[in-house]
């Protein structure tokens, strides 16, 4: 019995019998000869070990989608452009510094993306110093009303403890005031 060895998906002889070398785990018992189309190393030396005839044969050259040899190559070249400015993209942003490319369609958008990024996140750290001012003013408006109402809430809790009158320790201006003005006349 003579086997083909081929990893092909079409173009099968109905006469002939086909395995597929990447399932291949040891030679099968019966076989006379053994034609191996591409390189299969393992199927080769197996075959060979056993005393089998083995003929290899050559793969034809496949055609990509009808894709010619030239455009191939231009589609590689756009590709490694392509990579090439993506890498440099990369490299710019773990250094801190990206430059917008000048080729490469992915590699553009990318940039633009990051850009776009960047900016949201300068216009966010923009807002958040705007809203962390804000706030430290309004601590300062507050120490300053605290400190402006001290000496007079002071003075008004002073006069309530020496009538004996009590209050809340974080009552307010005027319900000490209240308190003050309703003390007996002396």
């Amino acid at each position: 019995m003579e086997l083909i060895y081929s990893a092909q998906k079409s173009d099968f002889d109905p006469q002939k019998r086909y395995r597929n070398p990447e399932h291949f785990e040891r030679p099968e018992a019966g076989v006379t000869s053994v034609l191996v189309v591409g390189d299969w190393p393992n199927v080769v030396d197996a075959y060979e070990n056993v005393g089998v005839e083995v003929t290899q044969g050559e793969t034809a050259p496949r055609q990509v989608a009808g894709n010619s040899q030239v455009e191939l190559e231009e589609l590689i070249g756009k590709l490694r452009v392509e990579s090439d400015t993506i890498r440099l993209l990369v490299d710019g942003l773990e250094t801190g510094e990206i430059q917008k490319p000048e080729v490469g369609e992915l590699a553009i958008r990318l940039y633009d993306a990051l850009d776009h990024f960047r900016i949201q996140m300068s216009e966010l750290a923009g807002k958040r110093d705007e809203l962390a001012a804000d706030n430290g003013k309004l601590r300062e408006e507050l120490d300053a009303l605290k400190a402006g109402q001290g000496p007079e809430v002071e003075e008004l809790k002073a006069k309530l403890d020496a009538a004996g009158v009590t209050y809340r320790a974080n009552a307010s201006k005027e319900s000490l005031e209240k308190l003050v003005a309703e003390l007996p006349k002396a």
